[in-house]
């Protein structure tokens, strides 16, 4: 029998109905895509995943082994989820208390990489080409291209779109090491400003 899906599940993945699953995307062993969830193009959803109902996966996200996104999540494209990080959807949760209707959204902007065994929790926006430090817990907000580590999570520097560590000089200008793309730092905030 020939598989006419667009995308390729293991014969273990369960893959409920009405899930939109984008051209090239492979999802592995023991992996479970709940309902009415959006995978983008050329994702890789790795073993023993659980991608629960109406979370959205852009184009190209990589999701390693052991990952749980829960629903209110949102990741655009080019997003990196190391292995064994989590998301959270309720501030307070109680087993006794049934509060679906309170799930916060949490967006993962374009290029961000979280870190193996990092924690989000709901309702902390991660920003475009950020670097989560492995085991992080995210309490707040983060930035555009920013570098935090640690329990709670604390900015430590900045880091370019392939991922350097960048070193700002006196005029608030850095260059990424690899492509040599320049950034500029101002009032607290990065921007590339060539390409």
């Amino acid at each position: 029998m020939v598989n006419k899906d667009p995308y390729f599940a293991h014969n273990t993945a369960l893959v409920d109905a009405n899930c939109k699953i984008g051209n090239g995307t492979k999802i592995w062993h023991f992996s479970h895509i709940m309902s009415n969830s959006t995978i983008g193009d050329r994702c890789n959803i790795g073993q023993n995943v659980v991608v629960s109902p109406d979370v959205i996966l852009g184009t190209n996200v990589k999701v390693q082994n052991n990952v749980s996104i829960y629903t209110g999540v949102i990741c655009e494209d080019d997003v990196f989820l190391g292995p064994s990080m989590v998301f959270t959807n309720v501030i307070n949760p109680r087993s006794a208390v049934n509060r679906k209707s309170e799930y916060a959204v949490t967006i993962v902007k374009k290029g961000a990489s979280i870190g193996a065994n990092a924690t989000i929790i709901c309702g902390n926006n991660i920003g475009e080409y950020a670097l989560i430090g492995a085991g992080a817990v995210i309490t707040k907000e983060v930035k555009d291209f920013a570098l935090v580590v640690g329990n709670p999570a604390k900015q430590i520097g900045w880091v370019s779109e392939y991922g350097h560590r960048l070193e700002f000089d006196s005029t608030g200008n850095a260059i990424c090491p690899e492509t040599k793309d320049k950034y500029q730092l101002i009032n607290n905030q990065v921007q590339k400003i060539n390409s």
